[in-house]
């Protein structure tokens, strides 16, 4: 192994993690569940008409989840219903 490829690993070695409070696949204390309805997107499809150039089409613009608020998860084990 040569010096240069040690330098090399030594730069690896100064990158962080960056804690996210949204980590969807964060290791937390407390289990979560992961929303059903938006499966943790924190939006579900809301297609709509829009006439673009003239033609009718169908355009999806996305609402927030109905079923989790757009928290995309769940404290606690929630079973879906």
């Amino acid at each position: 192994m040569s010096e240069d490829d040690e330098d090399e690993f030594a730069e690896d070695d100064d990158f962080e993690d960056e804690e996210d409070p949204d980590d969807l696949f964060a290791v937390t204390p407390e289990p979560r569940t992961v929303c059903h309805l938006c499966g943790g997107a924190s939006y579900i499809a809301a297609p709509t008409l829009a006439i673009i150039s003239g033609t009718p089409r169908t355009v999806d613009n996305g609402r927030e989840c109905p079923h989790c608020n757009g928290a995309r998860t769940f404290t606690g084990l929630v079973p879906p219903l």
